[in-house]
């Protein structure tokens, strides 16, 4: 736990989704589920912000009855509801070229987000099946990306070698671009504004309630930037330490209905000190 001022009153839940709200199955718990539906009982905001893209953020929006914004790209493009954009931050096409190039030249496969589609050259190719499952969507087969990078909303570099991806990691950082890791084996490149510290400021200001009245809870190198925006930051207990590092608490795995644990005691019960 951290030695700041947290708040008396949490006015808002911005929640991260893969490996926080949802278990390693990608499903959606009944007590997740029943949580969500006292916050808004309650008179408290929720939204969501993840990795992802908007269309695959539909089953969850519909599951949660989310009636408030959502957050895909890890920020860059934020939406109400029915997906309709309400601000956006598409990575420059250049940027993109560049950042491509630097990938394939590491050997490691790169796919291209734009805003409604997901690009890749191989439809063998690693993780692609996971991801079609996880985003509930086909990706769009193409033979280069030099069309769909002038329109990138967000690029990934996918390899389950994660010490590669640390140092490729580590050389695109020059880029005009936020690179982070969404999870060990995926790392995400978006627009610099396109991160879940300045995303939860503009879901705040949209959501009409300051930041520091708004309980974030994630689980991946890309949600320390949420903790540090937010008045109260949750880490789940599958994060790494040096993501728990950076929260105010921890609660359970997400396989264990973490989420919905620090939701109950934190934000429905107002308590301020360790659940365990």
């Amino acid at each position: 736990m951290s030695d700041r001022t947290l708040p008396a009153r949490i006015a808002a839940v911005v929640s991260d989704v893969d490996g926080t709200l949802l278990r390693h199955d990608k499903s959606l718990s009944a007590r997740t589920v029943s949580t969500v539906t006292g916050l808004r009982d309650a008179g408290i905001g929720f939204a969501i912000v993840s990795s992802r893209p908007l269309r695959g953020l539909t089953a969850l929006i519909e599951g949660l009855r989310i009636s408030t914004f959502v957050a895909g790209f890890n920020g860059g493009v934020i939406a109400t509801p029915d997906l309709s954009p309400v601000r956006r931050h598409l990575i420059a096409p250049a940027v993109a070229t560049q950042a491509v190039a630097a990938i394939e030249r590491a050997g490691v496969e790169a796919w291209i987000f734009s805003e409604r589609d997901w690009c890749v050259r191989d439809r063998q190719g690693l993780r692609v099946d996971f991801e079609r499952r996880t985003v509930g969507f086909d990706p769009t087969i193409v033979p280069n990306f030099s069309a769909v990078a002038q329109h990138a909303a967000k690029i990934v570099a996918v390899s389950d070698d994660a010490p590669l991806l640390r140092r490729l990691q580590d050389g695109l950082r020059g880029l005009d671009a936020n690179v982070a890791r969404s999870q060990s084996y995926y790392l995400d490149l978006t627009h610099p504004q396109a991160n879940k510290g300045d995303a939860l400021r503009e879901l705040a200001r949209l959501m009409g309630v300051g930041a520091a009245q708004i309980a974030v809870l994630g689980d991946g190198e890309n949600d320390i930037p949420l903790f540090k925006a937010a008045g109260l930051s949750i880490a789940m207990s599958n994060a790494a330490a040096t993501v728990k590092a950076e929260a105010d608490f921890a609660t359970g795995a997400n396989d264990e209905d973490g989420a919905a644990e620090a939701i109950e005691w934190f934000v429905l019960r107002g308590m301020r000190t360790a659940l365990r």
